[in-house]
This record gives structure tokens, C-alpha cells and sequence, in this order.
């Protein structure tokens, strides 16, 4: 993984984290509704893990948001090209 990935990985993880918590959610909480595991969820936040679009789409679902409010804030995608 380069730099950018990990710095791409870190502020999703943040923006997940601040959705969870916006709906005072625990980590506990949003991986049951997301049907994963609570040590993933804790992996995710803190950077650590790659997701995959069917997690990104669960975890939109189980917060409630639009798929796209991941994303909001996170590094632009012509940035990533």
C-alpha cells in the first residue's frame, strides 16, 4: 500500500468513526447492524483495513446514510488518479 492508500484508509476510518458516534452508536452496536465483526469495525476506524464495497454499502446501511456520506470529506477521487 502506498501513503496516499493509508492516508485514504485513515480518513474513511474517521469519517465511519464520526457517523457512529453522530448516531451514538457503539462500535459493538454498528458492526452487529453491519453484520461484522467488532474487531474489523475497530480495524476500519483506526485505518487499518481495506474495505470492500458490500462492507462500505452495510455500514452505510446500518448508519443510515447514503453510501456516498462515507466518503464526504475523505481525499477527492481525481486525487487518487
Amino acid at each position: 500500500m502506498s501513503n496516499d492508500s493509508l492516508t485514504i484508509y485513515a480518513q474513511l476510518g474517521k469519517r465511519i468513526a464520526y457517523l457512529r458516534a453522530e448516531k451514538k452508536l457503539s462500535q459493538l452496536q454498528l458492526s452487529l447492524s453491519a453484520k461484522i465483526s467488532k474487531n474489523y469495525l475497530s480495524d476500519l476506524e483506526n485505518g487499518r483495513r481495506n474495505p470492500s464495497l458490500e462492507i462500505l454499502n452495510r455500514l452505510a446501511k446500518a448508519l443510515d446514510v447514503p453510501l456516498e456520506e462515507l466518503f464526504r470529506g475523505v481525499v477527492e477521487l481525481d486525487q487518487l488518479l
